[in-house]
């Protein structure tokens, strides 16, 4: 392995069960890694060229410099408490994967950005159960990830993450002036789908920012009944602050004054907005830094506990904006001026970034169409060319997602979107101009590709019943089983490849103006289908005043934002079955069984019932023969006309997997797999389903 000469020396004591090593805090960015415990993985077994694994779980211990110019782009670091050599410090949870015999790794970090504290990779890539402490074999699946050789490391990024058990947060200071607290405007809000005695200020369970006085003025309590209606404010006298339940409070009585009350309580259907005076912020950004500075440790470090010599980054929904945010505030160059990733798969991300570095961010928020409304997630620049928003309110509209990034210390990224972005995350302004009327092609280090109609997460089959619409004869779920983990599997090979030099990937496949595969929501061909209402609204990524000091310091002072001109989102054109037609069409698109769409309508909500849910899909299964699809009144094709057995059927999922393979978009060794699950929804939908 060939590394750089290391920036400090490390000293090694061994405190029973528990490594320290310690370095020199004025030339390092890791300055002590604990290990607190090693384990074997699933006691010792074998995963192919690889051998046995070790899990090491501990803390990463960091020391920022506020002067050095990779670090110029953190909110408020220069206001943070520094230590005797001049730097700011944090500390946070780890867990690493990594074969135990050094000569069997391949060299190469799979670094997974923790979403809220989690770890996905194994379920995402391996098909294991969800676990945030991976022991059993259910929790590593399949291995391929393990069998690959990859040393696999997640480290906690975010400050707010929940009070749970092996979750990963990183522990960061606060922020504060010479002498005084910096103040300033926070927000909360909720859609209330049913009746509630109180909310938490957190975001879906999240550590929140207390008020500094519950009796302040500036805290307003508004409530609405849609996404821009107005907004009426409730009487002072009518809500109350309340300390999180079995939480003492601070000093003063107030200082863990997390929750609200209503009198009355709140009430399905209407949406509530709290604006309220906080103080401390966190230095929010050290989140982007921790994770550059995890890569470099274990790429340039001669004495890393995990050494490695090529780092792939993974980001999941939060955390792909993250990893879009962290590439436009030039992260991916080191203190030492050094390359961070060499690659990053960057899923679910749309055209978002978040709150991952400004002034009393909340990096949980996230801002969908019918929840979260209006933080600052979907922002100009969108794509990675240059480009000048004429209607923007900055003093230089001219921006792209590369523009504060050396060129020399570009990752190849994949960026890996499905349907529901197009809808939920304005993800066509990723390859298209601002207005959305011409094409932009990605750079040579980009490839782009569309899941075609699946939605933004992993869901079962066969469907429950009480995901089913009520009260509709054609049957109509919410939730779509195109199975992500096909296409994501064969594609964290193809970057690795990639980044390693051995192999060119696929090129991009996403839906374009030039062809007629992009088009505005109300351009979309979707069949007629009985009972089965279609969007009216997509997501929107706007242009937002958030004061005069966000654009160049990261600070909001208007609580809640302005909104001004949205950029047109648009969306994948479909088939005379409702499916996409561009982008990596999977099997069960090329062997249908039924409709796939990406999107879902809050159907029974009390309130928004139009609007869009958030994450989820829609599976609208074919009519079994052609006498249902006439009773039925139904224009799209049935089983009967399309497959005259299921042994046709099959075929036809075989060939489909044949193409795909060799395609790029999956690995050889899963066709087995695809046809196993074919089978089964089949003999679903000829039985139950039908």
């Amino acid at each position: 392995m060939t590394m750089e000469k290391a920036r400090f020396w490390c000293l090694f004591f061994f405190l029973g069960p528990v490594l320290l090593l310690t370095g020199d805090p004025c030339g390092a960015e890791v300055v002590r890694v604990v290990v607190e415990r090693t384990e074997d993985v699933l006691d010792g077994k074998e995963w192919g060229d690889a051998g046995a694994y070790e899990k090491l779980v501990g803390q990463i211990h960091f020391a920022f410099d506020p002067n050095n110019p990779a670090n110029a782009s953190i909110v408020d670091l220069r206001f943070a408490t520094t230590n005797a050599e001049g730097m700011v410090v944090a500390w946070a949870d780890f867990m690493v994967l990594q074969p135990k015999d050094p000569a069997s790794r391949r060299g190469v970090a799979w670094v997974e950005v923790s979403n809220r504290g989690g770890k996905a990779s194994l379920r995402y890539f391996n098909r294991a159960g969800r676990s945030t402490d991976p022991v059993t074999e259910a929790d590593f699946g399949d291995g391929l990830l393990l069998e690959e050789g990859f040393t696999i490391i997640w480290v906690g990024w975010q400050w707010d993450v929940p009070e749970n058990q092996d979750l990963l947060r990183l522990h960061v200071p606060v922020a504060r002036l010479p002498g005084e607290a910096i103040e300033g405007l926070v927000r909360a809000d909720w859609t209330v789908d049913e009746r509630t005695e109180t909310l938490g200020l957190g975001h879906r369970g999240h550590r929140a920012y207390a008020p500094i006085s519950a009796e302040d003025p500036e805290n307003v309590l508004t409530v609405r009944s849609g996404r821009m209606a107005p907004k009426e404010v409730i009487p002072r006298e009518h809500w109350w602050f309340l300390p999180e339940a079995g939480v003492p409070a601070g000093e003063g009585g107030e200082g863990q004054l997390t929750r609200i009350a209503l009198e009355g309580g709140f009430q399905a259907g209407r949406i509530y907005e709290l604006v309220y005076r906080a103080q401390d912020p966190r230095v929010v950004g050290l989140g982007l830094a921790a994770i550059r500075d995890v890569i470099s440790y274990a790429k340039y470090e001669l004495d890393s506990v995990f050494p490695v010599d090529l780092g792939v980054a993974f980001g999941v929904s939060q955390t792909g904006r993250f990893l879009r945010h962290f590439l436009y505030q030039g992260f991916n160059t080191d203190e030492g001026g050094r390359k961070a990733f060499d690659g990053m798969l960057i899923h679910t991300a749309g055209a978002g970034r978040g709150s991952f570095n400004h002034r009393f961010g909340q990096p949980s928020r996230d801002a969908h169409r019918y929840s979260a409304f209006f933080y600052p997630t979907d922002l100009f620049p969108f794509t990675s060319w240059v480009q000048t928003d004429p209607l923007s309110d900055r003093a230089d509209p001219e921006d792209g997602l590369f523009s504060n990034h050396n060129p020399d210390n570009l990752p190849l990224i994949f960026y890996t979107n499905t349907g529901y972005e197009y809808w939920g995350r304005a993800g066509s302004l990723i390859h298209t101009t601002f207005s959305g009327t011409q094409d932009v092609e990605p750079l040579e280090n980009e490839r782009i590709y569309h899941l075609s109609s699946a939605q933004h997460s992993g869901w079962g089959f066969p469907p429950d019943e009480d995901a089913r619409l009520p009260g509709n004869e054609i049957p109509v779920y919410r939730g779509n089983p195109v199975d992500l983990s096909f296409p994501l599997r064969a594609l964290a090979i193809r970057l690795t490849q990639w980044a390693e030099g051995e192999r060119e990937p696929p090129p991009s496949r996403y839906p374009k103006v030039a062809d007629g595969t992009l088009v505005p929501p109300q351009g979309l061909a979707f069949p007629k289908i009985p009972g089965v209402a279609t969007p009216e609204t997509i997501h929107e990524a706007y242009r937002v005043d958030y004061g005069p000091q966000w654009w160049s310091e990261g600070i909001i002072h208007l609580q809640p934002p302005e909104i001004g001109v949205p950029f047109p989102s648009q969306v994948s054109q479909v088939d005379g079955l409702g499916n996409e037609l561009a982008g990596v069409r999977g099997w069960e698109l090329r062997a249908p069984i039924g409709t796939y769409a990406p999107w879902n309508l809050r159907w029974g909500a009390a309130g928004g019932a139009g609007e869009l849910t958030n994450f989820r899909g829609t599976f609208i299964p074919l009519p079994i023969s052609e006498a249902q699809r006439e009773a039925w009144g139904d224009p799209r094709p049935s089983m009967e006309a399309l497959y005259p057995d299921k042994e046709s059927y099959l075929e036809r999922v075989r060939a489909a997997t044949r193409v795909l393979a060799g395609e790029g978009f999956l690995l050889a060794d899963d066709a087995a797999t695809a046809a196993g699950i074919a089978e089964e929804m089949w003999d679903w939908l000829m039985g139950a389903g039908g």
